[in-house]
């Protein structure tokens, strides 16, 4: 089957507002941005965040964000990958810090948001290996704090008995392949408690209905999801390479160990029919599964519709506290 790693036009960029270079690099659009903000700034503020130094090979941070109002019990902790489909945004673009500060504050919990590495110049298993090394420093955390020496943002605070992985869009797909890597690692003393898979972004060299049936995505379109996979996936690989068509490429003498998990499908979403099938997947495989369906909903409208992302905070919320 043809190689999609390479798409031969560079017009086809255009799709996505994207430039592509000549040494294979991308020079992507200016998205708003948000600075951390450690200190109390204002009487609106929910939140107080951080960015902290995650791995100086790969100049990968963490934005670590703790609610303001007080609590009497440990909070869970939160590590969320963002979206983008591999090859956009930042954990410091302003649409993710003010998700992130709102998860923060409603659950309440502790959140962790990854600032991974994009493709084509760093291409998956990349993003994956970033979001390992968030794992464990939250596991390092976690033995730091039985000598006090952990981060003084979780000491005291933190329950590392219910670490939850959390991504929307390509931070779900991050979560999945994350999370099964997870599970070969020795983690104690913290324990993931759950995974939150939010309209994971799926895909295959076969059309689902859904795919042919959303000609025109608000956020997203399908020849833009091809371009997305084509500089994300290891060079020479299809769209049913395992990280992109988790169905064809099942593993589920893994699956099997995962934890329970939570998956948000929207019915307006192009890749409806694949995260359907993912769910099918692991509940076949008997994982533990809350499934939140919403009717017409398309791709990331939490972004554009503040009672959808309210929706979504409520989910999660109700999810990490059962």
């Amino acid at each position: 089957m043809a190689s999609q790693s390479q798409p031969p036009n560079p017009d086809r960029f255009k799709i996505l507002n994207l430039t592509l270079n000549p040494d294979g690099s991308l020079t992507r659009p200016t998205f708003p941005s948000s600075p951390a903000t450690p200190e109390l700034t204002g009487d609106s503020q929910l939140t107080l965040s951080k960015d902290i130094p995650l791995n100086s090979t790969t100049a990968t941070f963490l934005r670590l964000y703790r609610p303001i109002a007080p609590s009497t019990q440990k909070l869970p902790i939160i590590i969320y990958f963002h979206g983008g489909g591999f090859v956009y945004v930042s954990a410091a673009s302003t649409p993710i810090h003010l998700t992130c500060s709102n998860i923060s504050a409603n659950s309440p919990a502790l959140v962790v948001s990854v600032e991974y590495r994009l493709a084509p110049e760093h291409r998956l298993p990349a993003a994956y290996e970033d979001g390992v090394d968030a794992i464990l420093w939250v596991r390092d955390q976690a033995v730091k704090s039985k000598v006090n020496t952990s981060d003084d943002w979780l000491t005291d605070v933190a329950d590392f008995s219910k670490v939850y992985l959390m991504g929307t869009s390509a931070g779900g797909n991050l979560v999945y392949n994350a999370g099964l890597r997870a599970l070969d690692l020795d983690l104690e003393p913290v324990m993931i408690a759950g995974l939150i898979i939010d309209q994971p972004f799926f895909g295959g060299v076969e059309r689902t209905q859904g795919e042919i049936g959303v000609v025109d995505d608000r956020s997203l379109s399908l020849a833009g999801t091809d371009l997305m996979w084509s500089l994300a996936l290891p060079s020479g690989c299809d769209r049913d390479h395992e990280y992109c068509n988790p169905v064809v490429g099942q593993r589920r003498e893994k699956i099997e160990r995962l934890p329970a998990c939570l998956i948000r499908v929207n019915g307006g979403d192009l890749m409806v029919d694949r995260q359907k099938d993912f769910a099918n997947l692991l509940e076949s495989c008997g994982v533990q599964m809350t499934r939140n369906f919403y009717e017409g909903a398309y791709h990331g409208v939490e972004v554009f519709e503040p009672e959808k992302a309210q929706i979504l905070y409520n989910d999660v919320k109700n999810f990490v506290l059962n």
